[in-house]
């Protein structure tokens, strides 16, 4: 592949698409280059903190932050989104009518919520917070509800027990329908400290319980039980943008676009992916901002890398804990093997409440600071994929 930076006179352009913790990452990381030409294309002009949605639905927390204050100096921010990708014309469709050109694309268009088509009125009913603009919804949806109004989670993953715990801990009534074991990828030390917390906060765990139809004011359980509900909110399951596919790129059966173990797209050597929407080698790590951010950096390494003509690394990170908020002054901490299966240790309570708060915290923190020293991030590495691909958006 010829070298796009080898004439002083000429300057890459690298387009990310995404403004995510993948996506920011990324386009921070690719500035220790200053003769490459940085776009972050993303539908909203404001970064969303996705993990702590659940706080911006209860009304606790403002999850959207400036990228001004994130994005380092010389980024391009574009607000718009991306309709195809044009792989031979190494140009990028807008839904806005314009053609946005590139040397490399770094593809991080993260993950959606996925409100099951095949449970009637759930699409219609059902709310999600897997967006800043569909968790606005459901913030002003709460207000026009009179405190003890009954609310419905659904999903007993940790989205949905941030969700129901959140609430519950600004007086909600809420039942939990977790259609299955209530945090299933923890480990049983874990579960019971995540189910002792939420019994203190008054959520009703509904565990073995499936939701058969979603009404305007009530769900329908798969026993015919009816559950009175104001507000339902969906947390079961994730899905990915069409963009990869709609674009003629490979993707795995969710959608998530198809590399090799360097990031690259198997269709392209000028597309690099990180985030939600990537499939490694068709093994996908879980949807948490523990594997994006990091994700993010390696994602722009693999394009310094095919920049100066060197190969690129091959991809080496793990993780260490599943972390859980439950309301504001409780959480769980499960510890994790490299591969990001669950251990017998765990932390519970406030402390483990100190530590979520701290590494979202962090995370943002990390993400500003690599915009002011580009290449100064570091991530946990030597893990595998074993077991890691359970879709989940907290960290």
């Amino acid at each position: 592949m010829s070298n796009t930076a080898n004439s002083p006179d000429t300057r890459t352009r690298v387009v990310v698409i995404g403004g995510g913790y993948a996506g920011t990452m990324a386009a921070n990381r690719l500035l220790v280059r200053p003769d490459i030409d940085i776009t972050v294309v993303n539908p909203r002009p404001v970064f969303v903190e996705r993990i702590r949605l659940h706080q911006h639905v209860a009304g606790t927390y403002r999850a959207d932050i400036d990228y001004d204050n994130l994005l380092g100096k010389g980024i391009r921010l574009l607000v718009d989104s991306a309709g195809r990708i044009d792989t031979a014309g190494r140009r990028i469709e807008l839904t806005s009518g314009a053609d946005l050109p590139y040397d490399y694309l770094i593809y991080a268009v993260g993950s959606t919520g996925a409100i099951s088509p095949t449970v009637p009125g759930a699409t219609e009913f059902a709310y999600s917070i897997s967006e800043f603009e569909s968790g606005q919804r459901l913030l002003t949806r709460l207000s026009e509800l009179v405190p003890d109004a009954a609310v419905t989670v659904v999903g007993g993953g940790l989205t949905g027990i941030e969700t129901a715990a959140e609430l519950a801990g600004r007086g909600r009534a809420v039942t939990l329908v977790c259609g299955g074991t209530l945090s299933s990828s923890l480990n049983a030390s874990g579960r019971r400290s995540v189910a002792k917390a939420l019994r203190k906060l008054g959520v009703e765990v509904l565990e073995a319980a499936t939701v058969a139809a979603v009404r305007a004011d009530a769900v329908v359980l798969g026993d015919d039980r009816m559950l009175p509900s104001a507000v339902t909110v969906w947390t079961a399951g994730f899905g990915v943008p069409d963009l990869a596919s709609d674009s003629g790129l490979a993707t795995d059966t969710l959608g998530r676009l198809l590399t090799d173990e360097t990031l690259t797209s198997i269709d392209s050597p000028r597309i690099v992916a990180a985030g939600d929407a990537v499939a490694p080698a068709g093994r996908p790590l879980r949807m948490s901002c523990q594997a994006a951010i990091p994700l993010g950096a390696q994602a722009a390494d693999t394009v310094l890398a095919r920049i100066a003509g060197t190969p690129p690394a091959a991809l080496d990170q793990a993780f260490f804990s599943q972390c859980i908020s439950l309301g504001r002054s409780a959480g769980t901490v499960q510890f994790t093997r490299r591969d990001d299966t669950p251990v017998r240790a765990f932390l519970g309570g406030r402390l483990a409440a100190a530590v979520k708060e701290m590494i979202c915290r962090a995370t943002v923190w990390g993400i500003r600071r690599e915009g002011v020293k580009p290449g100064s991030y570091r991530w946990l590495k030597g893990g595998t994929r074993a077991g890691s691909t359970e879709q989940e958006a907290a960290v």
